[in-house]
C-alpha cells in the first residue's frame, strides 16, 4: 500500500531546542548571513549532484558522500547514474549488479541499504521522495542529517543537518571543549543547528557549512585567513585550531587474522557469497579458513576446505596483507591453490565459480579484488 504524504515544502522540521528560551539564547543571524553570502562567492557550484531539485539524485549522492570525499565519489555517481537513472530502474536491479556498482566505495551495508530504501520508495511512496526530513529519516540508510540534507537540497524545506564537517566547524567557532560525538554535547550540537537555521536560504546555508568544512575548516591546517567566521571563532582566537575539535578518546585498534583460499581451476576462480550482516556483507570473496599457518590444525583445516571443491593439484602462500576496517585491522594470509580434479558441486550454494576474464567487473571487497587483479596479472600463478 502507497502511503500519503504531505509536502512540506515550507516547513521547519519538528527537532526545534527544547525550549523557546534555548533556542533565542543560540540564535544568531549573522552567522548564517555570514555561512551564504561565502557560499554564493566562494562556494561549490559545480559538482555532479548540485545545480538540481532532483530527490533521487540527491539522495544518491548524499549516502555515497557518508564518510567518503568528494573525489572518490564522483566516478561512482556518475555510473551509478548511467546505469540507474531513476530510483525504479535501481529498486528493479539485481542486489548483485548493485553491489558491483558499488563494489571499492567501501561500507557497504550502504549499498544493501540503498537498494531497500529504493525499494521501499517505489513500494510506499510511488516512486516520489518524501520532503518531510521525519519521514525520511525512518527510510533504509538515512539518519537525521541526511533526511535533512536531502529535504533542504530537494525540496527547501528548513532542516538542520549535523554531519563531521559541521561539526568540526561548530566546535571551532563555537569552542566546544569535549568530543563533538559523545551523545550529550551531539545532543547541545543539535540544538544550535536548529537556532541557527536561516529563515530563507537553507539551500546555500547547508552547501555553505559542507564547503566550508570540507575546504577551509578542515581536520588538518585549516584556512583560517580565508575563512568568513573566522571573526567569530574561538579556536582561531585562541590560537587552538590544532586543538579542536577534541578527538575521541583513542582505544587499542583490535587485530584479527584470516586466511583465504584462491582456488582455481579452469580459468575459474572459486568464490562466496557473504552473508547480507558483517563485514563486505553482500559481496562476493574468497572462502576463508579461521586457522593461520603455524597453528595447530592449519594443515588439516586447508585440506579439509580445499576437498570439498576439488582435488589440489599444488598450493602456495602468497604475502600477507593487512586491510584497516574503522574497528580493527584484518590481516589476511592467501593461499593459491590450482585443482586437477573438480567436484561436480562447489559444496554449497554460497560457493560459485566466477570467470577469471570478468574479475575486474565482480562485486567484491576493494582489497580482495587488488589482490585478484595482481595474481593474475602473473600468468605462471594461474597453474601450479
Amino acid at each position: 500500500m502507497k502511503r500519503v504524504v504531505s509536502d512540506t515544502r515550507s516547513k521547519a522540521v519538528p527537532s526545534a531546542p527544547s525550549s523557546k528560551a534555548d533556542a533565542a539564547a543560540l540564535a544568531d543571524p549573522g552567522f548564517s548571513a555570514d555561512v551564504i553570502s561565502w557560499q554564493k562567492q566562494h562556494g561549490r557550484h559545480a559538482l555532479p549532484w548540485q545545480n538540481t531539485r532532483d530527490a533521487y539524485r540527491v539522495w544518491l549522492s548524499e549516502i555515497m558522500l557518508q564518510q567518503t570525499q568528494v573525489a572518490a565519489v564522483i566516478p561512482y555517481y556518475q555510473r551509478f547514474l548511467a546505469t540507474f537513472p531513476t530510483v525504479a530502474s535501481l529498486a528493479a536491479a539485481p542486489s548483485e549488479e548493485v553491489m558491483a556498482h558499488w563494489s571499492g566505495l567501501g561500507y557497504y551495508s550502504r549499498a544493501r541499504n540503498l537498494h531497500k530504501c529504493a525499494q521501499t520508495i517505489v513500494a510506499e511512496y510511488g516512486g516520489k521522495f518524501p520532503s518531510d526530513p521525519e519521514l525520511l529519516e525512518q527510510l533504509p540508510g538515512i539518519g537525521r542529517s541526511t533526511a535533512a540534507a536531502i529535504s533542504a537540497f530537494s525540496y527547501g524545506t528548513r532542516a538542520a543537518i549535523l554531519d563531521g564537517n559541521v561539526k568540526r566547524v561548530f566546535a571551532r567557532v563555537f569552542g566546544v571543549e569535549r568530543y563533538p560525538s559523545e551523545k550529550a554535547v551531539e545532543n547541545d550540537l543539535w540544538l544550535r543547528a536548529v537556532a541557527l537555521l536561516p529563515e530563507s536560504g537553507v539551500e546555500a546555508y547547508t552547501q555553505g557549512l559542507m564547503d566550508l568544512g570540507a575546504t577551509l575548516c578542515t581536520r588538518n591546517r585549516p584556512s583560517c585567513h580565508r575563512c568568513p567566521l573566522a571573526h567569530r571563532c574561538v579556536a582561531y582566537a585562541t590560537g587552538r585550531t590544532n586543538e579542536l575539535p577534541v578527538r575521541k578518546p583513542k582505544k587499542a585498534v583490535p587485530e584479527k587474522q584470516t586466511t583465504m583460499l584462491l582456488i582455481v581451476d579452469k580459468g575459474e576462480v572459486l568464490l562466496e557469497q557473504r552473508p547480507d550482516k558483517g563485514i563486505w556483507g553482500g559481496l562476493l570473496s574468497l572462502p576463508e579458513i579461521a586457522v593461520t599457518a603455524g597453528e595447530a590444525g592449519f594443515d588439516t583445516a586447508l585440506a579439509q576446505a580445499v576437498a570439498r571443491f576439488g582435488v589440489a593439484a599444488g598450493q602456495e602462500e602468497l604475502p600477507m596483507f593487512t586491510h584497516v576496517f574503522t574497528h580493527f585491522k584484518l590481516h589476511i594470509t592467501p593461499y593459491h591453490i590450482a585443482l586437477k580434479r573438480r567436484l561436480q558441486r562447489a559444496g554449497e550454494d554460497a560457493y560459485g565459480w566466477y570467470p577469471i576474464a570478468r574479475m575486474a567487473d565482480a562485486p567484491l571487497p576493494a582489497p580482495v579484488k587488488k589482490l585478484l587483479l595482481a595474481v593474475f596479472r602473473e600468468p605462471d600463478l594461474l597453474t601450479l
